[in-house]
């Protein structure tokens, strides 16, 4: 493993965690005490202190208004501002308008247009009449106007450039009031979702923090950030350092390794009051991929379990051998796994590794390294909560659907999520937004604009990025295509409080009609006593994991088999999509949809056939005013010449092609475009299903 010195990571020694645990709490807050804390692992295993709310400002559709009232997967997150107000002859498109004591502690954009991004924002700090940033949106959020990488950076390095999504990390503090705007000649007072051509979207999510009005706030100033000046390029080393080898650091230690048959279970105990500080592990199986799902890390602190998790999905990769490199998690590219969570427990701790797999499991390179930790008032559990949704419905607009992540009662904080899912069509997954309720809050205090950009990156690109303190995506070839993806955000200051419940969902918002697997994993920390909703999600683990689409849609024959289940091959992937408008109209309510369709053009849907024979084959095709002519044919032979499937009305039509030979393997039903629809030149074609008898 790479090494950097111990002093950076966790301290000189363990009497400084110690310190962290008795002395951290301030009554000033400043640029300097918001990067100490933003570095302080152990910090964020205790309550606030001074305590805080987090919130978000964003340009999410205002149509979004209640969940019974329509609009409430309202998609126009763009261009949505507080108000419009003229400054010095200046027309300043508010963004955020706060009171203070608080500070910014995340703030994300991306834009869309001609000359985007390049208007000029700023951000005013208490008096208003000068803004204490000034400059453009770009060099603000990812250039080096207010402080460098990785603080300010874009994602990712191998998207171009207009495509990323821009995050500032670098904690912007308030001690009256703070607004944020943003000034362009592209932007359009009559135009607020920027549909019109020439007018530029612009995209934002602001994260910030209110105290107390009796709490101290030095404001954000240039004085300021040159007096932090050594402190400020510290923190940036910090939060790009190498991890620490587990040799290397000064911690107590028990090894966790494991030999597990099928069904089997270890436990491991530390008895007393300490803090895991790191955990590390490598899984061997013959078949790892399903091995990093079926075996499950749970811990539990004081009686209470509160982390039960896939030992991929807690590592931040989900289910595939991949790197990841966050402040709270690295994952080598041989395997080991470490996370750096800081996990506080007054009395005991059990740590128990399951196998739900069916084939054996080693556990090696696994340890757990603890220190000495003072139990007090603030001192909380960490926790997770895991499931997976199982060939989930995704669809777009209405059809979309509330996904949770956690439903927690009790108090604590927020920390983090990350999700791994297998998309099944090619088609980007992830417009839905975030929806976090705090404290029995009855609209959320936290909505977003799009899951990629809830994650720091923007327009559903597929590029990696790893290297990140807070934010990754390990894999993203499943964004638009039928393969996996996983995204990652962890929080430091952007951590939300709760002090009785706090609820997160994300939209699952698809711009096809589909099925897929989705896998989310929330980490937060909760005080003793506090109650996940979710139960441990033991079949979720078992269920075989998902490699490739026919993971999720089996191409093998049966009798009946849904058009839906076919591997479409060789064909656009944006002309091909899995429609669900006509669920009374269709088989299982969905049809396999091939669009824009020229005279020509052939396209093969395969499925696989383990009983070769002769069966008498009919398929249930949709016709409509937009359908033409086709051939069709089976393993190359021309079943029928120019089937008509114009009709003046939706509907569905099964025609017989008699008895026809299937061969062992894959078979291939092809289609060619051979007339047009009435007054088109283009044509679409669905199947529906399939039906296969012996004769």
């Amino acid at each position: 493993m790479k090494k950097i010195q111990l002093t950076i990571l966790f301290g000189i020694t363990s009497l400084l965690f110690l310190c962290a645990n008795t002395c951290f709490s301030q009554t000033t807050v400043s640029i300097e005490s918001l990067l100490k804390e933003m570095t302080n692992r152990s910090e964020l295993a205790k309550y606030p202190d001074p305590a805080f709310t987090c919130k978000q400002f964003s340009s999410y559709d205002r149509g979004t208004v209640a969940k019974d009232k329509p609009g409430w997967f309202a998609n126009d997150d763009r261009s949505m501002f507080l108000r419009v107000e003229k400054n010095n002859g200046r027309r300043e498109f508010v963004m955020m308008d706060t009171e203070g004591p608080g500070a910014i502690v995340r703030f994300w954009m991306t834009f869309a247009g001609k000359d985007c991004g390049q208007g000029t924002m700023r951000i005013y700090v208490d008096d208003y009449s000068q803004p204490a940033i000034e400059g453009s949106a770009l060099d603000i959020l990812s250039g080096t106007l207010v402080t460098t990488e990785p603080l300010a950076t874009s994602v990712s390095s191998l998207t171009p450039y207009q495509n990323r999504g821009h995050n500032l990390y670098f904690p912007i503090p308030y001690a009256q009031r703070c607004k944020v705007t943003y000034e362009s000649v592209n932007l359009r007072e009559d135009d607020p979702g920027a549909r019109k051509s020439g007018t530029e979207a612009v995209y934002y999510n602001i994260n910030y923090r209110t105290y107390q009005p009796d709490v101290k706030v030095v404001s954000y100033s240039a004085a300021e950030m040159k007096k932090h000046k050594s402190l400020i390029a510290k923190v940036q080393k910090q939060l790009q350092g190498e991890k620490p080898d587990a040799g290397k650091l000064k911690l107590k230690q028990i090894p966790l390794n494991a030999t597990l048959q099928a069904g089997d279970s270890k436990s491991f105990v530390i008895k007393g009051s300490y803090s895991v500080q790191q955990l590390c592990m490598a899984i061997h199986s013959d078949n790892l991929p399903q091995a990093l799902r079926s075996t499950v890390l749970e811990i539990a602190f004081d009686g209470e379990t509160t982390v039960w998790s896939p030992v991929g999905d807690f590592y931040g990769i989900g289910y595939m051998p991949l790197y990841t490199n966050t402040w709270y998690t690295h994952v080598e590219k041989e395997g080991l796994m470490s996370a750096y969570w800081v996990m506080p427990f007054e009395k005991e701790c059990v740590i128990t590794l399951h196998n739900y797999g069916d084939r054996q499991v080693v556990v090696s390179d696994a340890v757990a390294g603890y220190a000495a930790w003072k139990w007090d008032a603030r001192s909380m559990h960490f926790g997770t909560t895991w499931q997976q949704y199982t060939h989930v419905y995704a669809g777009p607009g209405d059809l979309a659907q509330d996904l949770n992540f956690a439903d927690l009662q009790g108090k604590g904080v927020y920390v983090g999520d990350d999700v791994a899912l297998f998309n099944t069509t090619h088609a980007w997954w992830g417009e839905g937004d975030e929806k976090v309720f705090v404290d029995g809050e009855t609209f959320p205090s936290h909505i977003g604009t799009g899951s990629e950009d809830y994650y720091g990156y923007a327009w559903g690109r597929p590029e990696t990025f790893t290297d990140h303190p807070f934010i990754a995506q390990p894999q993203g070839t499943g964004a638009n295509a039928a393969e996996f993806a996983v995204n990652t955000r962890l929080r430091a200051l952007d951590k939300i409080p709760f002090t009785s419940s706090i609820q997160f969902d994300l939209e699952l918002w698809h711009w096809s009609h589909t099925r897929i697997n989705y896998a989310p994993i929330a980490f937060w920390y909760m005080l003793p006593g506090g109650r996940k909703a979710t139960p441990n999600d033991v079949a979720g683990a078992k269920e075989p994991v998902a490699t490739h689409r026919k993971s999720i849609y089996s191409p093998a024959l049966r009798l009946t088999m849904e058009g839906e289940n076919l591997i479409p091959v060789n064909l656009p992937p944006n002309k091909i999509e899995f429609q669900t408008h006509l669920p009374e109209l269709w088989s299982d309510g969905m049809q396999i949809y091939w669009r824009e369709i020229t005279k020509g053009d052939r396209g093969d849907f395969e499925f696989e056939c383990d009983f070769p024979g002769s069966y008498l084959f009919r398929i249930l095709f949709t016709i409509a005013p937009d359908y033409g002519q086709f051939n069709i044919y089976l393993n190359g032979q021309l079943l029928a010449r120019d089937v008509d499937l114009y009709h003046p009305k939706v509907s569905v039509k099964e025609i017989a092609f008699g008895q026809v030979p299937l061969r062992r393997g894959v078979n291939k039903i092809s289609v060619e475009l051979t007339g047009y629809p009435k007054q088109l030149q283009k044509s679409c074609f669905g199947i529906d299903r399939l039906t296969f008898e012996k004769p």
